[in-house]
């Protein structure tokens, strides 16, 4: 009688933490690589923001902005909070995984795969995959209350700079901070220090 009992109050404090605190998420593309691989699974920190916000070189998951209203049954709704929190599958809303470029008031420009912020070259970056790209953006103001995200495989990420846009930092969910499967690829995620801010 008692395993039973034991089962569902883990079971009731998983799901406090995964929807309070942490939760992991399922990596569904490359547009992060190398940093973060395809079906990778990484825990997210769900109170972070709560206490300052997101900082520039953070990996942040966000909302899409544009996701279409999904409608689901209450068992439907139940079954994605779960395996999605479990970083068993992703978001139908369709969350993502980028890292933060820019911040509100900044003024982001892309000139041939080159970052500036406010008019400085960000530097490093040592997690952009090559080869460089050789795109233009901007230069644009982030506005208040938005983020200005990247993928770090910039040849292959669909971020701020396309369709994705400003990211409301309403949106963001939290951030990445460990990688935890596969065990090969376990490693702790930190926020780089950029010579121009």
């Amino acid at each position: 009688m008692e395993f039973p009992i034991l089962l569902l109050v883990a079971f009731l404090l998983a799901l406090l933490i995964k929807t309070f605190l942490v939760q992991a998420f399922f990596i569904p593309s490359g547009s992060m690589e190398n940093t973060l691989r395809n079906h990778d699974r990484v825990l997210v920190n769900r109170l972070v923001y709560r206490f300052h916000p997101p900082r520039r070189g953070d990996i942040v998951v966000f909302y899409d902005p544009h996701a279409p209203l999904v409608h689901r049954s209450p068992i439907s709704a139940l079954a994605n909070w779960v395996t999605s929190g479990l970083g068993v599958s992703t978001n139908p809303d369709k969350d993502f995984i980028k890292r933060v470029i820019g911040l509100p008031g900044d003024v982001v420009e892309v000139r041939d795969g080159i970052v500036f912020i406010n008019g400085v070259q960000l530097r490093p970056e040592p997690y952009v995959k090559p080869p460089r790209d050789h795109s233009n953006w901007g230069p644009q103001k982030v506005p208040s209350g938005d983020l200005f995200v990247m993928g770090d495989n910039r040849t292959d990420s669909d971020d701020s700079r396309g369709g994705l846009g400003f990211v409301p930092i309403s949106h963001v969910v939290g951030r990445a901070f460990v990688i935890i499967w596969p065990l090969t690829h376990w490693r702790w995620l930190t926020t780089p220090s950029y010579s121009s801010s």
